[in-house]
């Protein structure tokens, strides 16, 4: 059974752009390297076309992962989503009873997941950890710093 990749409208379309950017860009100048390294002469000592090949078949990985991602993806509608538990999309204020500082998360899918702009994916320690928690709930999480608690202190969809 395959997993499903939950992306709100944005973060779908995002990845669906980064797709079809590799598919038509990233295949021309994967292309364009091979040829290039190909006039060069024997193929067989030059490091120049590895590495091109090299970058072809990881260009093609991640094509293939991005494809897998949007063939499983389930669009979250936000309107349907309850603020009293934590879930996908959840903007969830938390605080760590060691250091008694404050944090604010949104829980969102791995793909969409960037720590700089305050957004974890869901199956991280922390937001695993977080998810079906409700406000006042202290949820103990195993980092690989070690064990965590944090208290729940304020759930919204925003």
């Amino acid at each position: 059974m395959s997993k499903y990749t939950y992306l709100t409208q944005a973060g779908y379309e995002r990845l669906k752009g980064e797709l079809e950017d590799l598919k038509q860009n990233g295949r021309q100048e994967v292309s364009r390297a091979i040829g290039e390294a190909r006039e060069k002469g024997d193929l067989s000592e030059n490091a120049e076309y590895d590495a091109a090949k090299d970058a072809q078949a990881m260009l093609e990985l991640k094509i293939n992962d991005l494809e897998k991602a949007l063939a499983n993806a389930r669009i979250i509608d936000e309107s349907q989503l309850d603020s009293s538990k934590v879930t996908v999309l959840s903007k969830v204020k938390i605080k760590n009873n060691k250091t008694k500082k404050e944090f604010t998360y949104m829980l969102v899918s791995e793909s969409e997941a960037d720590l700089k702009i305050g957004k974890i994916s869901v199956s991280s320690p922390i937001g695993s950890g977080l998810l079906g928690k409700a406000v006042g709930d202290v949820a103990a999480v195993e980092t690989p710093a070690g064990n965590l608690e944090f208290t729940i202190l304020d759930i919204s969809l925003d």
